[in-house]
Formats: C-alpha cells, sequence, structure tokens
C-alpha cells in the first residue's frame, strides 16, 4: 500500500471511530446473535488484560464497553454497532483465564467462544490482547489454538504498553513473535498498544478497518 493510501485509509478510520457507535445487544448463544450483515471483528483477553479500556480508547469513549460489564453479561457476546451507517461491529468476547471459575462456567465460555469462532462467517478478524508486562500465558495460548483450528485470522495485541520499560516491552515483542509464527491463523504484526497514552491506537483502527474491509 503506498503512503497516500495509507494516509488515507488512517483518516477513514479515525472518522469512522469518532463517529456513532452504539451497543446492539449481548448474545448468551449462537440462536441470539445479530444478523450477520455487518463484517465483524472480535476480541479477546484474559481477565485484568484491559479489554475495556482498549475498546473505550479505539472508540473515544470513556464507558462504552462498560456495558459489557454489567452482572450477568460476563459470558455473553457483546456488539457494538460502528458506522450510521453501520460499517462494522466490534465484538466483545467473554474474558477468560478466571482461576477461580467454576468448572461449569469455564465450560460455557468455551462452548460459546468455539460456536461463535467456527459459525460466524462474517467474523474478519480477531485481536488477542496480551498484558506486556506478562507476556503470552497458557490461557492465551489456548485461544490461539482455538482460532487455528477454526481458521480466523488474528492479531496479537500488546496492552498496557506504557506500564512496562522500553527495554522489557522489546523483549516481550521479541518473544510474542516468535511464538505468533508457530500459530498458523496468527497475523504476523504485533500491535503495542497503551489505552492511556494513546500508542498504537491510530494503528490498530486503520488495522480494523482494513481487515473489516477483507
Amino acid at each position: 500500500m503506498s503512503e497516500a493510501a495509507e494516509l488515507e485509509l488512517a483518516e477513514k478510520a479515525r472518522k469512522l471511530f469518532a463517529g456513532p457507535i452504539n451497543f446492539l445487544k449481548s448474545a448468551p448463544g449462537l440462536p441470539f446473535l445479530p444478523d450477520p450483515d455487518a463484517p465483524e471483528i472480535a476480541f479477546a483477553g484474559r481477565s485484568n488484560v484491559g479489554k475495556s479500556s482498549l475498546l473505550n480508547a479505539l472508540t473515544n469513549r470513556k464507558a462504552l464497553a462498560r456495558t459489557s460489564n454489567t452482572p450477568g453479561r460476563t459470558q455473553e457476546l457483546n456488539f457494538f454497532d460502528v458506522g450510521e451507517p453501520l460499517q462494522l461491529r466490534l465484538v466483545d468476547m467473554p474474558g477468560y483465564g478466571f482461576a477461580e471459575a467454576p468448572k461449569d462456567m469455564v465450560k460455557r465460555w468455551r462452548f460459546l467462544v468455539n460456536d461463535y469462532l467456527r459459525g460466524r462467517a462474517v467474523l474478519k478478524r480477531a485481536l488477542v490482547l496480551v498484558d506486556s508486562r506478562h507476556g503470552l500465558k497458557e490461557v492465551d495460548r489456548e485461544i490461539m489454538h482455538m482460532l487455528d483450528d477454526a481458521a480466523v485470522s488474528y492479531h496479537l495485541v500488546l496492552t498496557k504498553g506504557d506500564k512496562v520499560k522500553p527495554s522489557a516491552l522489546g523483549a516481550i515483542y521479541e518473544t510474542t513473535m516468535v511464538e505468533a509464527a508457530k500459530h498458523p491463523a496468527a497475523h504476523p504484526f504485533i500491535f503495542t498498544t497503551s489505552s492511556e497514552t494513546g500508542s498504537g491506537i491510530a494503528e490498530l483502527r486503520r488495522a480494523i478497518l482494513e481487515a473489516a474491509a477483507s
């Protein structure tokens, strides 16, 4: 892509995410999914990885993702409409990695996420969020394998980049790249972001728009 085309895409993404974005619905299972009438970008991540903060930073909102944190919705897929007319949907998948979670809850999570990943034709890309302070954990690798098996292309996104010294962040980035190369569905480009400083947010918006149009 030429530099002019990249700048045009970046500006289009900026305008889109500065425009109308609304919570659509929560879906506890496949029968409750919205009609597949727009490309979808799904967000996956451990609990406390900063998923809500990243969604809010991407959409220039302070509390958009808080809608999905109300009691009873934590184990559901949450859909957000982007643009008027509708351009794409962001899908907030339920967080994973709760050590204290009951086994039946973990089982429900696995079934819900697996069914969605395998059965959603309009799902264009997933974003797997990884805490920069800790790097990839076994639960992250588990969702990566699920995405590989479902043949869903995904980006790894390092969050909370401002919380780590540059040298440590560089080391985490390198080890994450090495591991991503072992996964067939992992996109080779890895994002480093900070919801607090805004670092990497514009680049991620552009990638979301590009993936939605693919």
